[in-house]
Formats: structure tokens, C-alpha cells, sequence
């Protein structure tokens, strides 16, 4: 299947080094036109920072891209730090953000770790979410994560990743890396060099998450969304995702009544399959024509 056309990638109209204290300084870019409809874009991970697929899905003539790099991650410093980085610290950095942009509401966007951020910030923040566009949503249950790492070991896997040696981090990284690159369905070349740094400092971040249970333990994400509010919702979702199973996504619209769910299939985890990228090009593009994501398919 051919790749859609992505939209293309065109520099940010605004750059913000955005202090939120504790020494971290977050990356925060603007695409598309100031006066488009706002929409906030949430990476995955934890740790992986905006990649330009993330907004090129979007059409910059009508939209006002946000594209934070979280704590940690990215182009945020300091790169693969753990301290003062938990979820909560995360949905704080999203009011900081909100507020410092002078936007009242915008339409949420995350796919992987980036969606369930964004039904937590939905949760946390309900009068500031207009619209949810979730892509392979993860739920952060214990479950799931026991069942992402197998016969990998999350406690050893993030030790290493935190040795002074660098060998054994990356060592770790790529054990890690190809394990996720199996389940997910991708082919990307093996990293080396600084790319293989990227993906130490970027697992790092994770593995901190995942051994907290992402801090969505009590409550859980599940019973968060009583708080997320009733707005125009669209899950899609892979029926062959091997890393946010498919089961989570039915389990998320049993408690989202206001959500339609879109299934792809043979895309797996993989954000640029081009049957995933269609998928979320048409409903981005249903939502800018009508304020609806419209019926599921």
C-alpha cells in the first residue's frame, strides 16, 4: 500500500524554551498558522520526543501545530533525565504550556504513551480538551506491560541502562530496541553511534515509567475516564498491534461512550504503516471540514 501524502514539513513559525522548574526546560514548537485550529501533539515513549510524521499528518494552511518534547525527551534538557519526571510533573508541564500560549481549548492528539498522556490530561484538565484523536492507545496497566516485555527483564534492562559503562547501556538499548522493533512490525536500521545514544537516553525515560506503572496505577486510566469529557473522540487502532493489544482499545470505548473506533488493519505498532497515517490524515482532515471525526469504519 503507498504511502498518502504526508503534508510537508515546514519549519516551526514559533520555538519556546519553556522552564518547568527542577532544572528541566522543555522544547516546545509551533507548526502550521498561528490563527488554525489548536491542536496539541503528544508523543509516545515515554522518552521518544516529536518526530515530523507527528505533524505532518496535519494541514499546516488550517491547523496550529503544538509539539512539546516532554521532560526528558527530545530536544527538552536536560536529554534522558529521570529526575522530577512523572506523569504528574508531565500534566503540570501541560497547564504551563496551555497557559503560556494563550490557549483556551485544543484538540488532543497522541498516539502509544502520547495517548494515554492525553486521556490523562483530558482527565486533569476536561475544559481544555475540544476533541481526542488517540492512535494505539496503551493503557498502562500492569498487564500490558508484562506482556510488552515477555521474557525481558524490565528491572534488569533499566539497571543497565543507568551503569556507567557505556557498553553495557548500550548493550541494553539494543536488546530493547530489537525486541520492540519485532513487535511492533518495522524495519528501521539498527542505530549506532549518536542515534544509539538517542535510544539509551530515550529508554531510559521509559524503563522509569514502566517500573512506576507510569504513575496510572491508583486510578487507573480506565477509571480516569469518568473525568474525560464528553467531546468528539476517535480511537485508531490495529487489529494486529502486538504492543498496545487491541483488547485495550475495546476496553477504552466501553468507558468513552462518546468515542467511535476505527480499526486498521496490518499496520501493527507502526505509526507510518500507510493504512495507520490515512487513518488519521482523514479524520484530522474530517475534523478541520465538520468538528466531528465522523462515523467509525
Amino acid at each position: 500500500m503507498p504511502l498518502p501524502s504526508l503534508y510537508p514539513d515546514t519549519a516551526p513559525f514559533a520555538g519556546h524554551a519553556l522552564e518547568v522548574g527542577d532544572g528541566h526546560v522543555l522544547q516546545v514548537q509551533e507548526f502550521g498558522r498561528a490563527g488554525g485550529i489548536p491542536a496539541l501533539v503528544l508523543h509516545g515513549g515515554p522518552g521518544s520526543g516529536c518526530s515530523p510524521l507527528l505533524r505532518r499528518v496535519f494541514d499546516p494552511a488550517r491547523w496550529r501545530i503544538v509539539c512539546p518534547d516532554q521532560r526528558g525527551a527530545g530536544g527538552s534538557r536536560p536529554r534522558g533525565s529521570t529526575s522530577h519526571n512523572t506523569t504528574g510533573e508531565l500534566l503540570a508541564d501541560l497547564r504551563r504550556i496551555r497557559a503560556h500560549l494563550g490557549i483556551e481549548r485544543w484538540v488532543v492528539v497522541g498516539g502509544s504513551w502520547g495517548a494515554t498522556l492525553a486521556l490523562a490530561h483530558a482527565a486533569d484538565q476536561p475544559q481544555a480538551v475540544a476533541a481526542l484523536l488517540l492512535r494505539a492507545s496503551f493503557l498502562a496497566r500492569r498487564e500490558d506491560i508484562a506482556a510488552f516485555f515477555g521474557t525481558l527483564s524490565l528491572d534488569e534492562l533499566a539497571a543497565a541502562l543507568d551503569s556507567p559503562e557505556r557498553a553495557e547501556r548500550e548493550r541494553a538499548a539494543l536488546a530493547w530496541w530489537r525486541h520492540e522493533q519485532a513487535l511492533a512490525g518495522t524495519a528501521a536500521p539498527e542505530p549506532k553511534g549518536e542515534a544509539l545514544a538517542t535510544q539509551v537516553d530515550r529508554l531510559r525515560v521509559q524503563a522509569h515509567y514502566l517500573r512506576h506503572g507510569c504513575w496510572l496505577q491508583s486510578p487507573s486510566l480506565l477509571e480516569r475516564c469518568e473525568a474525560v469529557p464528553r467531546v468528539p473522540t476517535r480511537l485508531i487502532h490495529a487489529r494486529d498491534d502486538r504492543v498496545c493489544p487491541p483488547e485495550g482499545a475495546l476496553a477504552l470505548q466501553r468507558q468513552l461512550p462518546q468515542a467511535t473506533l476505527q480499526w486498521v488493519d496490518g499496520a501493527g505498532h507502526d505509526a507510518g504503516h500507510p493504512a495507520m497515517v490515512a487513518a488519521v490524515m482523514g479524520a484530522l482532515a474530517a475534523y478541520a471540514e465538520t468538528g466531528s471525526f465522523g462515523e467509525s469504519a
